[in-house]
């Protein structure tokens, strides 16, 4: 079964200020988003732009997550995971529900963890309609 999030929370603030630099175009995403499983990830807040993947779970659902963070840059992909898109909009990390875009335009260099050059290869190859730039 796939994560869950309570869907009755008080109000919290979350500083989103850079993520309209981050996300310098919407075109499309995955529909109605989707809850990740927070675990192992360890900020507060999952920031617009931060990577996510998937993988089936026992059941042939998939299960969303945070791409894998380590000393302030990404892990590598994990195995049997494929990158889906990125967080549209910064999110408290204890209530996970995020929009996910895989297609539109994504300023690099606003990113929360920079991409390496394989990285960027990999998810270019998996998601050719998101565009990674800046100025």
């Amino acid at each position: 079964m796939g994560a869950k999030a309570n869907l009755v929370n008080g109000t919290t603030k979350v500083m989103s200020g850079v993520d309209s630099v981050v996300i310098r175009q919407y075109i499309g995403g995955i529909a109605g988003g989707a809850t990740l499983d927070m675990t192992d990830f360890k900020d507060d807040v999952i920031k617009a732009g931060h990577l996510v993947i998937r993988t089936l779970d026992e059941d042939g659902n998939y299960t969303y997550k945070p791409m894998p963070v380590a000393d302030k840059a990404y892990k590598a992909l994990p195995a049997s995971h494929e990158y889906v898109g990125v967080v549209v909009c910064s999110k408290m990390a204890s209530e996970p529900m995020v929009a996910i875009m895989d297609n539109g335009r994504v300023n690099d260099k606003a990113m929360p963890y920079p991409l390496t050059t394989e990285m960027r290869t990999a998810v270019k190859t998996a998601l050719p309609n998101l565009i990674f730039e800046h100025d």
